[in-house]
């Protein structure tokens, strides 16, 4: 499975650098994982044109067979266990990649939003983004232990 994390900004921070790449190597050998970043636009004026100029540049970034997941307060949200069995259930559907969708600091564009097959929430709380990506990667790498019978779940 190639999975392909997009996020808005880069990580500036070497203490997320660091984490980011620790589970980056945790999951390589369940997964491939490779993280694409796109340019985040200054936070001035009106919001929605921040979003709206920060999905042309995440959309040139996504192919036709791609499985979207697209991290969204608003979304879904489900158990670990459940998480890792979709995530197991992605895998097993035959996606070219299963691709995870970080927003920038205003979120996410709607054109973004509806093209994804998922829209996923974390929590009612706002994190923020580069924090976002190493939480993202340790529930990937959870879901992979619990499939694996690791106790790393526990």
């Amino acid at each position: 499975m190639k999975l392909v994390i997009i996020a808005v900004g880069r990580l500036k921070e070497s203490f997320w650098r660091e984490a980011a790449e620790e589970y980056k190597k945790r999951i390589s050998p369940h997964a491939s994982c490779v993280i694409e970043e796109v340019t985040d636009e200054p936070d001035i004026g009106p919001s929605h044109i921040v979003k709206q100029v920060e999905a042309k540049r995440i959309v040139t970034k996504l192919k036709d067979r791609d499985y979207i997941v697209a991290l969204d307060v608003a979304g879904r949200r489900m158990s670990t266990e459940a998480f890792a069995d979709h995530v197991k259930g992605v895998q097993a559907e035959g996606y070219g990649r299963y691709v995870f969708i970080i927003g920038g600091s205003v979120g996410l564009d709607d054109s973004v939003l509806h093209r994804a097959d998922l829209r996923l929430s974390f929590s009612d709380f706002t994190f923020p983004h580069q924090l976002m990506r190493v939480i993202l990667l340790e529930q990937l790498y959870r879901a992979f232990r619990i499939h694996t019978g690791a106790p790393y779940h526990k």
